[in-house]
């Protein structure tokens, strides 16, 4: 039964994957400065649409638009992951394999929104 957010598995990967491409975002130029930050900011806001979306969670309605909102911005990463692959193209291997599993991020929460009934949790 899941009783926290902590029982989400796709939330606890989306904290997972945090740790994995700060490390990318290290080898990243500073002069791609608001690609680093449009980065961390859309990473950490798949997490914390999660755990809000999970706290509203007796409204099917809202913990589905929260999860809408997560998806769309590990989308928004995958997006600037392949540029980096492009504009920095040593890291092209790094970044596509952090795009992966960000793309399995997404699969994961789009089907636990097709899934998700409020009343069955």
């Amino acid at each position: 039964m899941i009783r926290d957010v902590l029982d989400l598995e796709v939330y606890k990967d989306s904290l997972r994957q945090l740790r994995l491409l700060y490390e990318l975002l290290k080898k990243i130029p500073k002069s791609e400065y608001d690609t680093i930050i449009q980065c961390k900011k859309c990473s950490k806001s798949i997490p914390a649409n999660i755990a809000e979306g999970f706290a509203k969670r007796s409204s099917e309605k809202e913990f589905k638009r929260f999860l809408k909102i997560a998806i769309g911005s590990s989308d928004e990463l995958i997006t600037h992951l392949r540029t980096i692959a492009i504009v920095i193209p040593h890291l092209k291997e790094e970044t596509q394999q952090l795009a992966a599993e960000y793309k399995v991020i997404s699969k994961r929460l789009t089907k636990l929104h097709t899934i998700w009934k409020s009343s069955s949790f």
